[in-house]
């Protein structure tokens, strides 16, 4: 399967280490505007071919899948172009500004018989996986209530270089940095949440950096969503250290804490030993279950299957499948549209909602 790339900048390292640890696709060439970064990018990593003409590199190529990993203000001109010349299409997140626009794509991709999927790193990870099969099983029951929590580091190689220039394309989103970074918070939660969910978002500038007050982007997020059934509250934090990035999950027979920093997932079942021997053995059962977890992944690691990303190969994988053997895609589009949805109301409330004692910056 052929595959092209348009957009060289950090996320595309990603999606090209991970398209070349697939026998099943090739990547025959990249394109970006700038023609530097488009040629650089090529150089690294032995691409063939090297546009910075979009029309070009389609008609050229003829790529049977195509990768978008420009700003998400592209995003809708360039799936049109691409689906127009026959492609599938890899979005990386957010697909769209907006959910107007996120539905424009999923229904002109459905129109002309492709198939789309979203650049949700974390959506397959392994213990994501892991996590549905616990609900299959029955291990932890129905979901209750969950947590989605995701730490950011504004002193890394993107946060500076945002943080720093003032005419970064994430200024122009309308939520800014958490408006980029919602789908990871939200991607995690919106298949175990039901109908439409009321929405509660605040969002505040907490950092003080040198040069906050000419950026002024807002780093910290708190948002609860509350369903018929089930409830979810996300979290986006620049300021708690260390930085984490998990997933608690509340189930109607037990919780499941999901950690994607070191990809282990423990489960709390309440102990079966009466009053005070129930409080002694909880840490040792605790403490054995994070030593099973390091040794599931020191296998794994001797197998060469212990990753960074190993979620966006699993994507990558199963999306090139479902091309190839018709399968539906493996994202269903009904929660990328509502991630959309969620997305477009958690911005909207960060324009009206004041956090006293905070400066509220959207």
């Amino acid at each position: 399967m052929k595959i092209a790339l348009v957009g060289c900048g950090k996320a595309a390292e990603q999606h090209i280490s991970e398209i070349r640890k697939l026998k099943t696709a090739s990547l025959v060439a990249v394109c970006d505007v700038e023609r530097l970064m488009a040629e650089q990018l090529a150089v690294r990593f032995g691409i063939a071919n090297w546009y910075v003409d979009f029309e070009e590199m389609l008609s050229r190529e003829r790529p049977d899948v195509v990768h978008i990993a420009t700003p998400p203000q592209s995003h809708l001109d360039l799936a049109i172009r691409a689906v127009d010349a026959g492609c599938h299409l890899l979005v990386e997140k957010p697909l769209a500004l907006n959910y107007e626009e996120t539905a424009q794509i999923i229904s002109y991709v459905e129109q002309h018989a492709r198939k789309l999927t979203v650049g949700y790193t974390y959506y397959f990870d392994p213990v994501a996986r892991m996590l549905r099969c616990l609900i299959a099983e029955g291990v932890v029951g129905e979901p209750v209530h969950l947590e989605s929590f995701l730490g950011y580091n504004l002193n890394g190689p993107f946060g500076a270089v945002v943080v720093s220039d003032p005419n970064h394309w994430v200024h122009q989103l309308p939520g800014k940095i958490i408006h980029n970074v919602l789908d990871h918070l939200l991607n995690k939660i919106v298949e175990f949440t039901d109908g439409s969910p009321v929405v509660q978002a605040y969002a505040w500038e907490g950092t003080e950096m040198p040069g906050r007050n000419e950026t002024e982007l807002p780093d910290e997020l708190r948002a609860l969503l509350i369903g018929e059934r089930v409830s979810a509250y996300v979290t986006f934090s620049a300021r708690t250290r260390p930085i984490k990035h998990f997933l608690n999950f509340y189930g109607t027979r037990s919780a499941a804490h999901l950690d994607f920093d070191t990809s282990t997932i423990t489960l709390d079942s309440g102990s079966a030993l009466p009053g005070v021997l129930g409080r002694l053995a909880s840490p040792f059962s605790e403490g054995w279950q994070h030593v099973r977890e390091g040794g599931r992944n020191a296998l794994r690691f001797a197998r060469s299957q212990y990753h960074m990303f190993a979620g966006l190969n699993y994507l990558l994988s199963a999306f090139y499948e479902s091309i190839t053997d018709d399968l539906p895609a493996p994202i269903p589009y009904g929660e990328i549209l509502r991630v959309a949805a969620l997305t477009d109301e958690i911005v909207k409330q960060l324009h009206s909602h004041v956090v006293p004692g905070k400066r509220c910056v959207c």
